[in-house]
């Protein structure tokens, strides 16, 4: 078993970073007049997944 010496070594921490890279991705090809209120909305919320995980390491130090 390794040890956990960062936020980025927790599976948690490494699944939403990886869906948050893949909403992006999904977002790309939303319609043109989403771009600005339906898609910054879904990029922003599934990016803090993972900032809240980080900080939450951090505070927990």
């Amino acid at each position: 078993m390794e040890k956990i010496k960062d936020h980025r070594d927790l599976k948690v921490y490494r699944l939403s970073f990886d869906l948050a890279m893949e909403v992006f991705q999904i977002t790309i090809s939303f319609p043109k007049e989403e771009k600005y209120s339906l898609t910054d909305q879904i990029k922003r919320s599934s990016r803090s997944v993972s900032a809240n995980i980080a900080e939450a390491w951090r505070t927990a130090l």
